[in-house]
């Protein structure tokens, strides 16, 4: 299994509008963030978790040219924006995509996308898809089992995604005991780590190592981070077999 991290940055991304901090500005391509999405590669078929806003053009720039599934994490903008965006794959495909998620985010998608769902005239385009409610339980998906397993975004509930040996999780503040036991045994996890400073509904980087230090994963990726981390200067600073993930980042699992 390979999975390609499509975004890394936070909701407002970097750079981030009218800022020209060091981050910001700077040559460096691994300090460029689109918000978070990723692409999971099992066998021949792909199953994104998450659309993001830029979902059209982080698929056109790291060349992704199927999708066979979405798995949604939460129904925050900068994680369901870019879901229009699947259409196009329903067009080479010729298929419906289906998608994955718990009950109250399937509800705020088909809220925010009424149109997707409603009968429309002729000729709009819009995404064709098949909706699949998640609860505890694992399910198959290309013949890999599948984990969603919950976490803490503040108050609002969030769903991390087990695969086998690796894991992706974004977006939470506190991990559930029972959570924590399910992703023992990782050889690759990919973390919420905002920024150094502490925020009320994300994991710091201070957070984000203890509890790396609890689960000892195989690697670690730092994900959803602000303009206030430097891709080299934070990497610096990171214990051994913990980085900052970047947009176009590679894994083998």
């Amino acid at each position: 299994m390979k999975v390609l991290l499509l975004g890394t940055g936070t909701s407002h991304g970097v750079p981030s509008i009218g800022c020209a901090c060091e981050v910001c500005v700077s040559g460096d391509p691994r300090n460029w963030r689109t918000r978070c999405s990723a692409a999971v590669f099992i066998g021949e078929s792909v199953a994104l978790i998450d659309t993001a806003p830029e979902l059209r053009l982080q698929a056109i720039h790291h060349r992704l040219h199927r999708v066979d599934a979405v798995l949604y994490t939460h129904s925050h903008a900068d994680h369901i924006f870019g879901l229009d965006d699947v259409r196009r794959f329903n067009e080479m495909q010729g298929a419906d995509i289906p998608v994955y998620a718990e009950p109250f985010t399937l509800e705020d998608i088909q809220r925010a996308f009424r149109y997707i769902f409603v009968p429309t005239q002729v000729g709009g385009g819009k995404p064709k898809l098949a909706l699949n409610s998640l609860d505890s339980e694992a399910f198959d998906l290309f013949g890999e089992p599948v984990r969603p397993l919950r976490v803490w975004h503040g108050a609002v509930p969030v769903t991390a995604f087990r695969f086998s040996r690796f894991a992706y999780v974004t977006d939470c503040s506190a991990i559930p005991d029972e959570t924590m036991e399910a992703l023992a045994g990782l050889d690759v996890l990919v973390l919420d780590a905002l920024r150094w400073r502490p925020h009320p509904t994300h994991l710091n980087i201070e957070q984000a190592l203890e509890i790396i230090a609890r689960l000892k994963p195989g690697k670690t990726y730092l994900t959803h981070t602000t303009h206030d981390l430097d891709y080299e200067k934070t990497n610096a600073s990171l214990p051994k077999d913990v980085e900052l993930a970047y947009d176009g980042l590679l894994i083998e699992v």
